[in-house]
């Protein structure tokens, strides 16, 4: 895995309005915009313009980490990214009256910008095709199987069979959910929201406010080893030595505290990578409570709650069916397991890509997001199988747009990487395997090599192994 350089803190100075005699306008700086990168002073740039966005940050629908973690820099590319046309006229009423006067735009973002506002004039971020049915059906299909294997059947190996179904629609309802979060898959906004409760919290147990809250500041900070909440697995996991110096999760507002035993888990994990993917999704029914349970505020959180409490009424109920208790435990890690390829198909797309220390910067979206994400490649009937996501930069740089086009757009993403001499991974998912086992290890010699850790009790820290 190769590593950026620690990205530098802006520095805070006095702010001095710049007035142009020419046009009237009132500038400031770029390194004076920096000053305001608070929670009750944050400020943000999208094409030049400043915007107060302190007050809009408590109710941003993509909550207050993105703007904080991009607060007093020019975010336009990322803005761009995860609103639609009709965003722009809500920002009028932010607007401060001041405008960048070092605003610059880059080739990269140029490009960038051109090929979003083509897709834009295409259609294509509302052409979202007849994906979604064909997934919901392929859902219930397995669903079905899986009920009906575990009431009608006394054979172990049905119950088997049904728990690795049951899995299976756990993989695709997840992709569905992903959906539902990134943009608009269902006619209204009401039914969207419906739907991602319904799939994930009612029928995964996983709560789609916790999922949103992580993958959002994941998709603005991607592979930030502390911003991005999607690489911070300690004690258990550590895709780079950095760790090892008892980074700060920025995410959490914690110290992702890295001693003996972390030391243990991470010297062994090349070893324990499947073994930890299989049993990962304990992790997230954790999350989920923890969040719920939680005082931070939560998008719909009687919602969440209720659809949560569903999930663990039906989930349990089904398993108490089957006539004994090995059979009851096999049936959920054979579950568990299936799902499991999933939380592996997750981490081949960023482990072994680069990684790096500090905030995320507005004025190098495409670059960050190529460095930090790796395409896995296949044919296009494996696509059901991927939920789209291994097309994983084409996704990053364009989150809005349905998954049915992403094959489509490949082929322009990889030749705007070229043109601007910017890395673009894509790799068959065997190479992605080794890819990651290979970036683990190397940390986890690393780690061996470690002396004098001090020991602490991680007890706590191993109940919240994010990810």
């Amino acid at each position: 895995m190769c590593e950026d350089s620690t990205m530098p803190t802006p520095s805070v100075v006095s702010v001095e309005v710049l007035n142009s005699k020419s046009d009237g306008k009132k500038y400031m700086t770029s390194e004076e915009l920096q000053k305001h990168n608070k929670p009750n002073d944050l400020w943000i740039s999208i094409q030049g313009k400043v915007y107060n966005v302190t007050e809009w940050a408590k109710i941003h629908p993509g909550g207050e980490i993105p703007l904080m973690n991009l607060a007093g820099q020019d975010v336009t590319d990322a803005f761009i990214a995860f609103h639609p046309g009709t965003a722009w006229q809500h920002l009028n009423k932010l607007f401060t009256g001041y405008h960048l006067k070092d605003y610059q735009v880059s080739e990269v973002s140029k490009d960038y910008r051109r090929l979003a506002s083509e897709f834009a004039k295409a259609g294509m971020f509302e052409k979202k095709g007849h994906g979604v049915i064909y997934s919901l059906c392929f859902v219930s299909l397995l669903l079905s199987a899986c009920v009906y294997g575990v009431l009608y059947s006394s054979s172990f190996w049905v119950h088997m069979l049904a728990g690795a179904s049951l899995g299976l629609a756990w993989i695709q309802i997840a992709y569905l959910g992903h959906d539902s979060g990134h943009y608009q898959m269902m006619s209204t906004r009401g039914w969207n929201k419906f739907a991602g409760i319904f799939i994930g919290n009612c029928i995964t147990g996983i709560s789609i406010a916790w999922w949103k809250w992580t993958h959002n500041a994941h998709h603005i900070a991607c592979n930030s080893l502390d911003y991005d909440p999607d690489l911070q697995h300690l004690p258990m996991l550590a895709v780079s030595s950095r760790f090892f110096n008892n980074l700060t999760s920025v995410f959490y507002g914690r110290q992702l505290t890295f001693d003996r035993l972390s030391r243990f888990f991470v010297s062994y994990q090349h070893y324990s990578y499947y073994p930890i993917m299989c049993v990962a999704r304990v992790n997230l029914y954790l999350q989920t409570i923890l969040l719920l349970l939680s005082k931070r505020k939560v998008p719909d959180k009687g919602l969440n709650i209720l659809g949560t409490l569903v999930f663990w009424t039906w989930f349990p109920l089904l398993v108490s069916c089957l006539p004994n208790w090995p059979e009851r435990v096999a049936f959920v890690l054979v579950s568990f397991c299936v799902t499991g390829i999933q939380h592996v198909q997750f981490t081949l797309n960023h482990f072994a890509a680069n990684v790096y220390v500090g905030p995320p910067r507005g004025n190098n979206w495409f670059e960050k997001q190529a460095n930090g994400t790796i395409d896995i490649s296949c044919s296009s009937y494996m696509d059901w199988f991927f939920g789209g996501l291994q097309f994983q930069l084409e996704h990053h740089l364009f989150p809005r747009l349905p998954r049915c086009h992403l094959r489509s757009i490949s082929p322009i993403v990889r030749e705007l990487c070229k043109k601007h001499n910017l890395q673009y991974t894509s790799v068959s998912f065997f190479d992605a395997n080794i890819m990651t086992l290979k970036t683990l290890r190397t940390a986890a010699l690393q780690a061996r090599d470690l002396t004098n850790t001090a020991p602490q009790n991680l007890l706590w820290e191993a109940f919240n192994t994010h990810g």
